[in-house]
């Protein structure tokens, strides 16, 4: 699928990012692999790990999906790019809206305008459980993204292929909760905002596998979202901090009690095709066929962490965050 093609990463030194470069490395053989973002110290980092003598393939290309001139000269003869380069925390994003939307909504925009202007083939773009009903204003962004994404399809006539993959927390990521709480361990309280709070969860290279499986299946249009387990947010607080005081803070500002991966409204519009979800546009580009293997949901379906049919308990989280631990 990536043997020989020209891909490009925009966010590249993220946590997922990171992961994403290792696991093409170890499997394909791609003919260049780019890492596009903003942060000239990552890109630093990334090439002590991985240097560019031992993987002549790579490219650190420093550049700001803001800045539409930059992504043009970054996109030319590229085949597939992951637009995975986002402002994504919550409370910051309250805080500082005009910053987000320039970044997730209109740096989007300018990755679909430079995408099809280049001819590249495909791209997928990451998106999140908060986009579903959204209630902040990360979550209204990512929304937009989604909606940018999906449209371009109408645009790019056939020439570029555009999907979005759609899933929840990803396990031990910067900001998570996991660095969280194994900081807060030390000083004997772990602070939860509501003790009843259900989280999707999939580890970074699941979720990597995920979206190169949905690069070689997209047919363009598409959002795909996977079918994880999720946990309950006072079960990992008791596997991290076993003798710790629980403090409840309250619901910060844009939080839910629950996530959603996939809302009622949506649910006509999907299909079950085994271990993923696909939600289908309803553009005139789309073919019906296109999934013919899948079959529908129930009328009025949600996917919520709350009533979730696969669960993390105490034993399933300790496996699962046992290196974070160490």
């Amino acid at each position: 699928m990536l043997n020989g093609k020209s891909v490009l990463i925009t966010g590249g030194t993220g946590s997922f990012g990171q992961k994403f470069v290792e696991m093409v490395l170890d499997r394909y053989r791609p003919r260049r692999l780019i890492i596009l973002s903003r942060d000239e110290l990552k890109q630093y980092e990334m090439q002590q790990a991985f240097n560019p003598l031992k993987h002549p393939c790579l490219r650190f290309f420093l550049g700001d999906v803001r800045d539409k001139a930059r992504l043009y000269r970054a996109f030319y003869n590229v085949d597939i790019i992951v637009h995975t380069a986002a402002l994504k925390q919550v409370p910051a994003a309250e805080y500082n809206p005009s910053e987000v939307v320039q970044t997730n909504i209109i740096g989007t925009q300018n990755v679909i305008d430079a995408a099809i202007d280049n001819g590249v083939e495909k791209v997928v773009a990451l998106s999140t459980d908060k986009a579903v009903h959204p209630v902040n204003l990360y979550g209204a962004t990512k929304l937009c993204m989604e909606k940018l994404i999906v449209a371009g399809n109408s645009y790019a006539g056939g020439r570029t292929k555009f999907s979005v993959v759609r899933y929840g927390n990803v396990v031990g990521s910067r900001g998570s909760v996991i660095p969280l709480f194994i900081k807060q361990r030390a000083t004997g309280v772990l602070t939860v905002t509501d003790e009843r709070m259900t989280r999707f969860w999939i580890t970074l290279q699941q979720g990597v596998g995920f979206v190169l499986n949905c690069i070689e299946k997209m047919k363009g249009g598409e959002v795909f979202v996977p079918k994880i387990p999720s946990m309950r947010i006072m079960d990992l607080a008791r596997v991290i901090g076993p003798e710790c005081q629980i403090r409840l803070t309250g619901i910060r500002p844009g939080e839910k009690v629950h996530e959603l991966l996939i809302s009622a409204d949506e649910a006509r519009h999907v299909i079950d095709v085994g271990s993923f979800y696909v939600i289908q546009p309803a553009f005139p580009f789309w073919r019906a066929g296109n999934w013919s293997g899948g079959r529908p949901v129930p009328d009025g379906w949600e996917y919520s962490s709350s009533s979730n049919e696969q669960w993390l308990d105490a034993d399933h989280l300790r496996q699962l965050i046992g290196s974070f631990l160490a």
